[in-house]
């Protein structure tokens, strides 16, 4: 009795993965404690179908390697300025097209950027890198603010990239700190909410996610940590492992390509002038 009275009180401190553990002790179903999970109505910043067409033109481009990376299909996904999930959609035709496990790590890049950019700045995932590795600044951001494991791993799998997806109208959590998620910024210049991307390796996803961002108008970036003033992906990271303005990610392949792909894309696909 007494085992079933701390089974009990387990599920009633409300702790997302220590919940879904005490469950599964006590032989509860696991899908009860999801359905606790709460949900929020999201600022419809960005709409599925648009997030959609997005991501499958930003993918496609790379017919021409564009890219880089491996030319996989790819998840995105939107959170709102509150960190509510506004959408999750994959390029493939089946959600088993892309890597499973990028569907959460594009959200939690969306999550990240959000989290650290502001009106006046704008630092998209791959810039936070350098600082969070062991004797950086931010050394143990990426352990800080953890997915919500519920949000994030609830509902029916068939369902995941769909409207339905289980993720919607919740808050994801998390911390990513490799290429791939952006600010978001309307016309005026204010940051309303931030894309994520995943599925490729980290280059190709911050070049996907900038052409996604771009793709939505949502791009009027203020201003960012990288030589033209953006939060385009820097490559300054020496043979030492050391980043000149530490805000450097390392390379994924080929340098060269990486580099010019990346100085490209402020040239191609422009930042928007905020008002």
């Amino acid at each position: 009795m007494r085992a079933r009275r701390e089974c009990g009180f387990q599920l009633a401190r409300g702790v997302a993965l220590a919940s879904v553990i005490a469950a599964a002790a006590c032989g509860d179903d696991i899908t009860n404690v999801n359905s606790e999970v709460p949900s929020f109505t999201p600022n419809a910043i960005v709409s599925y179908d648009d997030l959609k067409a997005a991501l499958v033109e930003a993918v496609g481009s790379n017919s021409a390697g564009t890219n880089g990376g491996l030319g996989l299909p790819m998840w995105a996904t939107v959170v709102d300025r509150s960190g509510v999930v506004v959408a999750v959609v994959y390029s493939g035709t089946a959600e088993d097209d892309q890597w499973p496990g990028s569907r959460v790590i594009s959200a939690q890049k969306a999550n990240t950027a959000n989290n650290f950019s502001l009106d006046g700045l704008a630092l998209s995932t791959a810039n936070l890198y350098s600082a969070t590795q062991p004797g950086g600044s931010l050394f143990g951001l990426q352990e800080a603010n953890p997915i919500n494991f519920d949000a994030a791993y609830g509902g029916a799998t068939d369902e995941y990239g769909t409207t339905d997806d289980y993720m919607v109208g919740k808050k994801i959590g998390g911390t990513n700190v490799f290429g791939g998620g952006f600010a978001l910024y309307d016309a005026s210049g204010q940051i309303i909410g931030a894309v994520g991307v995943s599925g490729d390796t980290s280059c190709a996803d911050h070049v996907i996610g900038w052409k996604v961002r771009h793709g939505l108008n949502l791009d009027n970036v203020p201003g960012g940590v990288s030589a033209t003033g953006d939060d385009n992906i820097v490559y300054d990271i020496d043979a030492a492992g050391t980043s000149a303005g530490g805000f450097g990610q390392p390379h994924c392949a080929d340098a060269t390509t990486e580099s010019t792909i990346a100085a490209d894309l402020p040239v191609t696909f422009p930042v928007g002038a905020a008002e």
